[in-house]
């Protein structure tokens, strides 16, 4: 899950060459706002000027990710408790279990989102992930706190970032990108992120959250945008097929998948 070697070399250049070009967001040229309050929850992350948060059913995973709550603490640690190295890469974290073990890492994180919510809405048949021979696993039912902990672990041996890119369906038109939509490379090295939050504004520009665990496993924390600091945390949807670029990895829109 480490940045490949091409990443490493060639992503500062990028980001200095990107600094200019994508600063301002409108024509009024807006300023990067400043927190008056820490944010309790992904909802209460401030909004760019002129942009609002999309409207998802109540039920919907979307809505779901949205009241995820954050720590105050806005450090990430590790799963043995000590701090992550690069404390630069987040801009919250969220108040999730990480565990004692150094499993949940990038896929990992994703999947306990995506069966944590489907847990609370009791929806279990739909609560399985299959590893890359295809064997599925399927979180047991009934099921309480300490059996869905286990489940989850067995997951995370069982199940990384290649077994999840096969099982998620690819999509080919990056401007319908959602929360809950998943940026993914798989393989050894390989990484993934997760799209947290939405929001437009009226000339229908839309922007978005992202959120990761990483390795050593870590707590799950929401990214700073790297290439534009008017616009962090949130990033741009994009439809000229650029770059995404991450504190920690870079993605391209063919990476997109959905459940």
């Amino acid at each position: 899950m480490q940045r490949n070697l091409l990443t490493t070399i060639i992503l500062p250049f990028l980001l200095i060459n990107c600094m200019g070009k994508t600063t301002n967001i409108n024509e009024a040229g807006p300023q990067p706002y400043t927190l008056t309050a820490t944010p309790s929850s992904v909802a209460e992350i401030p909004v760019p000027a002129g942009f609002k948060r999309i409207t998802y059913p109540e039920r919907s995973f979307a809505t779901w990710l949205r009241k995820q709550p954050l720590k105050k603490d806005a450090r990430v640690y590790l799963y043995n408790g000590r701090l992550k190295r690069n404390q630069q890469a987040q801009y919250a974290v969220l108040d999730l279990p990480v565990g004692d073990k150094d499993l949940q890492q990038c896929a990992d994180a994703v999947m306990r989102l995506r069966a944590s919510y489907l847990l609370e809405q009791k929806r279990y048949a739909e609560i399985f992930f299959t590893d890359n021979s295809g064997k599925k696993h399927a979180c047991p039912n009934p099921v309480d706190s300490t059996r869905f902990e286990r489940y989850l672990e067995r997951v995370y041996s069982f199940c990384g970032t290649a077994s999840l890119e096969k099982q998620l369906r690819r999509v080919t038109d990056f401007a319908s990108i959602q929360p809950g939509d998943v940026l993914i490379k798989g393989g050894s090295p390989g990484h993934c992120v997760m799209v947290m939050d939405m929001a437009v504004n009226s000339n229908g520009r839309a922007i978005y959250l992202l959120a990761q665990s990483y390795m050593p496993a870590q707590n799950i924390h929401l990214l700073k945008n790297p290439v534009n600091g008017v616009l962090s945390p949130w990033y741009e949807v994009k439809t000229d097929n650029s770059f995404i670029y991450t504190p920690e990895w870079t993605f391209t829109p063919h990476q997109l998948r959905r459940w």
